[in-house]
């Protein structure tokens, strides 16, 4: 059993920043099942990272006030203590992997443990039929999707048979279904195996009926909420209003122009074909999402796009084939906004990284004034001098948007462009795509498992399934 008691806690990245926790009180109980919300960068991922214990030994923090693991204080438990009770899945699961396949990374955390010989095969077989990754066993982990990592890190932590399991974003890149069946497991660890939950999470679906208690970290006020149920019943509600909304879906008409054209096109890896098409087309100065389950393939399509890696056939931009293309005049022409944000990243401020991408644009239609709006709207504006590395994963993330804006490619792609984004700055990036493309004509195709108000945004949707695309009318 493992009690969770947060006292007048505070904390500041350093002396001379400002507090990001300004004396927070929680409790949490065993084996309840708890929700942490609240805005992007407000201090959540840093908070769970406490409570696990990761900080402050592995960062030089300002802090004071006190974080309880069954009333003893966590800078006062041994380490391996610390690790016997509490397991977590980090927003980035590439932080936590330390081996080449799925296989031997659970092995190596249940080695590391000293577990019985005899029972690891045991286990490791039942943490991935759990997670639902059983055929990923003898997978590389850098073949694998976002949310294939983020399905293995959870099997990770669940091999560690901890008895407190938090877990930061852990669905961002996960398909609804998936998303849905492991929540529902999650509550089946906490009421017949006896563990205790703490879930970091924008997104509120799946959520309600499941979760025991709902903390909220006001992003004003820097203050831990322990909502009542007549707060929790109104934020589940509002979630609901906000995000009640049906997709406006047309399939292509005969009107629109092709701007990129596959033809007689194969895309596989070494052991399995991912999609063969005689002839399909993305259209221009539209907004398409496509969607699909997690590992079929739609990120190996983006750098297929890009020419990241190999395919079979052709690909059309604008009627000429991307190979005659000269790689710095076709990356101009259609980018790639990462899944993960830091790949994105090449200098080290969020000054230096927008002065980078203000140097490196084709136009300035994204002109300074838009820029400055824009970094204030996504309330970054702030943030100028802060490594970038050192930001939340939204701010990451709406930071990298904001760069690939600025650039204003013709054709951006987009690979899972709303995880770990709270509400309201969902419905900024949304507007600052829609502009891009009202306004300066761009194409944007999107990946995105994501789906609360994109009405607002797309135009068309395909769906990737048994290895081919389809345009659908209905989401």
């Amino acid at each position: 059993m493992v009690n969770v008691t947060i006292q007048d806690f505070s904390y500041a990245p350093t002396k001379k920043s400002g507090l990001i926790l300004d004396h927070v009180n929680a409790q949490i109980n065993s084996q309840q099942f708890t929700l942490l919300t609240g805005p992007s960068g407000g201090g959540k991922s840093t908070l769970l990272k406490f409570i696990a214990g990761l900080y402050p030994k592995y960062a030089h923090l300002a802090l004071s006030g006190q974080i309880l693991l069954n009333q003893q204080n966590m800078t006062d438990l041994n380490r391996n203590a610390v690790t016997k009770m509490v397991g977590m899945v980090f927003q980035d699961p590439d932080q936590q992997f330390a081996m080449d396949t799925v296989q031997n990374e659970i092995i190596f955390i249940l080695e590391n443990l000293q577990t019985d010989p005899n029972q690891i095969d045991k286990i490791l077989q039942q943490v991935l039929d759990f997670c639902g990754i059983e055929e990923l066993k003898h997978h590389s982990i850098n073949t694998l999707s976002g949310g294939e990592k983020q399905k293995l890190a959870l099997a990770c932590v669940l091999a560690m048979d901890v008895e407190l399991i938090i877990l930061d974003e852990p669905f961002a890149n996960v398909d609804p279904a998936a998303r849905l069946d492991l929540i529902n497991k999650l509550k089946d660890l906490q009421l017949h195996h006896h563990k205790t939950i703490i879930v970091c999470d924008h997104d509120l679906n799946g959520y309600e009926n499941i979760v025991d208690t709902v903390l909220y970290l006001d992003g004003q006020s820097h203050q831990l909420n322990t909502l009542n149920p007549t707060q929790i019943h109104s934020l589940f509600a509002s979630f609901k209003n906000a995000t009640n909304s049906k997709l406006a879906i047309n399939l292509p008409n005969k009107h629109q122009s092709a701007i990129l054209e596959l033809t007689d096109f194969k895309l596989q890896t070494a052991d399995k074909i991912l999609l063969a098409l005689d002839n399909f087309k993305f259209y221009a100065h539209q907004t398409t999402l496509i969607t699909g389950a997690n590992g079929i393939g739609k990120s190996t399509l983006f750098k297929a796009l890009v020419k990241l890696t190999n395919f079979q056939g052709s690909i059309l931009f604008n009627q000429v084939n991307i190979n005659k293309i000269k790689p710095i005049k076709y990356a101009q022409q259609v980018s790639l906004l990462f899944q993960n944000s830091e790949d994105q990243f090449l200098e080290i401020t969020v000054q230096e990284e927008l002065e980078l991408s203000k140097k490196m644009r084709q136009n300035s239609a994204f002109s300074e004034d838009a820029i400055q709006a824009a970094l204030e709207d996504l309330n970054l504006a702030h943030l100028l001098k802060r490594n970038v590395y050192n930001l939340s994963g939204g701010q990451k993330k709406k930071l990298q948007i904001l760069l690939m804006l600025i650039m204003n490619p013709p054709v951006l792609l987009l690979d899972e462009p709303f995880s770990g984004l709270d509400l309201e700055s969902l419905k900024v990036v949304i507007r600052l795509l829609q502009t891009a493309k009202l306004k300066f004509n761009q194409t944007q195709i999107i990946i995105s498992h994501q789906l609360t108000n994109l009405d607002q945004l797309v135009d068309l949707h395909v769906q990737f399934s048994q290895q081919t695309l389809n345009y659908l009318e209905v989401l």
